[in-house]
């Protein structure tokens, strides 16, 4: 990029920008656990059954349509702080304030409250990733976006060591320092405040490209008539769908659920397009239109999906496995997948990070492809041998005041391995996807297209849950993974139908206009 054409922000030293986007991929990683893998392990311990977790999983929603609101931020620029750190103030506040909530609902006395607090954590937790990433979208120049991408995951991941790992320990009754599931969220609040002060005093102001001149006034209604579509999507889903199904499928209800589920999701998404384009929502028809003129823009968003689905179904139910099929204790879960498996997941984004500087963007999601691919594997082995196969190791007790061991730990040589192996493959994948999603976006409307692309990257997490749960249920674990591996083919082959605008995307943005079509 010329330096004529590079923001204030891009022209400050790189170390400055690169601990920035460590900063921020610290503050949206805390989160989203709490509605993850941490709230699974929550619900796993207070009894509830794998099918109702996997739907539980549906408490992400928000983070695959965040790109229906993520137009009023890039349109709107709060006061004092800028349109940027004003948005991440907000809604880092109000994270703290929906997990003190969070804290003083019980899911299993309340489970119905409890989801509803969940989908308003992600929610808000959405909304912040939408700032984030188009601040560092904005922050980076292209020959820092596999660096920073790297970095970003590093912050990501230590957040998630936080409210991941200590989490469970500090709640195993054994082992751990005799803290209650709402005593963790409330800390975690608490950090949220912190994450908001830094924004506010500490964060440079981000000038970013001029936000888009649209009618606020189209927007504002735009934003409130998919509300309104959502919202009778939903009310359809409850009171029509769901009883029809349940009619159709007395003997299997879980099915059922499952089919009035993907019966809502059909009515509801075409609806909500409708209402936009009626209520003349401006940013987001116009932040989609300009990503949609580029050639091979649909070819993108079906590799976004496709990219990370086999990881996704893999670790989709990777706690309650881990703690009610294979019966770990949740303190080794907590050393071995939270903490150990996370910090190796910190080293597979550095690493992948650095490759992408020898490999370029293509050939890397390629081969970290491959390997996340392979990964899964190793579950399907952990399922059909059990755990004591392989030697392990003993985690020596310890209290290092924030977290402790009360006794020394067992870890199981095979958990180690598998744990040790997805982590690092899953972490060099995320380093590549992240600088590629990062690659597709144009600056006048960046937190709209990439909440768009980063919307559709989150359908496998969020949406393969419940279809996971039903699945384990149905046909075991060990079939289970294979069908996750499997599940990782589609990518691979659309990745090489897509090389040539792919590669045309690795020296910059605009490289994009120009890219051959994706049947190239």
């Amino acid at each position: 990029m010329p330096s004529s054409h590079r923001t204030a922000a891009q022209r400050r030293p790189p170390g400055h920008r690169l601990l920035v986007v460590t900063v921020l991929g610290f503050a949206s990683g805390l989160p989203l656990a709490l509605t993850g893998r941490a709230m699974q392990a929550r619900l796993s311990m207070e009894g509830l059954d794998v099918a109702t977790i996997g739907f539980l999983s549906l408490v992400g929603l928000p983070y695959t349509f965040k790109f229906l609101w993520a137009p009023l931020m890039d349109r709107f620029e709060l006061p004092w702080l800028g349109r940027r750190r004003g948005w991440l103030v907000i809604t880092q506040l109000a994270l703290a304030g929906v997990l003190m909530l969070m804290a003083a609902t019980s899911p299993a006395d309340a489970t119905r409250a409890f989801a509803l607090l969940a989908v308003l954590v992600a929610f808000v937790s959405a909304s912040q990733d939408v700032v984030i990433d188009a601040y560092r979208t904005d922050l980076l120049p292209a020959a820092e976006r596999g660096l920073g991408s790297s970095l970003n995951v590093l912050g990501y991941r230590l957040a998630m060591i936080v409210s991941g790992g200590p989490a469970l320990i500090w709640t195993d009754p054994n082992q751990g320092g005799g803290w209650t599931s709402p005593e963790v969220y409330r800390f975690m609040a608490g950090v949220m405040v912190a994450a908001a002060v830094v924004s506010a005093l500490l964060l440079p102001r981000s000038a970013n490209a001029a936000a888009p001149k649209t009618a606020a006034r189209h927007d504002l209604i735009g934003f409130f008539a998919l509300v309104v579509a959502v919202a009778i999507g939903f009310g359809l889903t409850d009171r029509v769908f769901n009883p029809l199904a349940r009619a159709l499928l007395p003997s299997a209800p879980k099915w059922a659920d499952l089919l009035a589920l993907l019966a809502g999701i059909a009515v509801t998404l075409p609806l909500a397009a409708f209402a936009a384009r009626k209520a003349r929502f401006e940013t987001l028809l116009s932040g989609l239109s300009n990503y949609f003129a580029q050639p091979g823009a649909a070819a993108f968003l079906a590799f976004i999906v496709l990219y990370k689905l086999g990881d996704a179904f893999a670790g989709s139910l990777m706690t309650p496995f881990l703690l009610k099929s294979m019966a770990y204790a949740p303190a080794e879960v907590g050393v071995v997948n939270k903490v150990i498996g996370l910090w190796l997941t910190i080293g597979g984004a550095l690493l992948g990070g650095a490759l992408m500087l020898k490999l370029g963007l293509w050939r890397s999601l390629f081969l970290f492809g491959l390997l996340q691919m392979a990964s899964n594997l190793g579950f399907w082995w952990l399922a059909v041998n059990g755990k004591g196969v392989m030697p392990g190791l003993t985690i020596p007790a310890f209290d290092w005041g924030f977290v402790k061991l009360a006794a020394a730990t067992p870890v199981d040589g095979g958990l180690l391995m598998v744990i040790a192996f997805e982590n690092l493959s899953g972490g060099m994948g995320t380093a590549a996807f992240v600088a590629f999603l990062m690659s597709l976006c144009n600056q006048r409307f960046t937190a709209t297209q990439f909440a768009l692309l980063s919307a559709f990257a989150s359908v496998g997490r969020v949406w393969v849950g419940p279809l996971a749960g039903v699945l384990a249920e149905s046909i075991g674990w060990p079939v289970f993974f294979l069908v996750s591996t499997l599940a990782a083919l589609p990518a691979l082959w659309m990745l090489w139908w897509l090389r040539g605008p792919v590669r045309a995307l690795e020296s910059d943005p605009a490289a994009a206009k120009s890219a051959p079509g994706a049947d190239d």
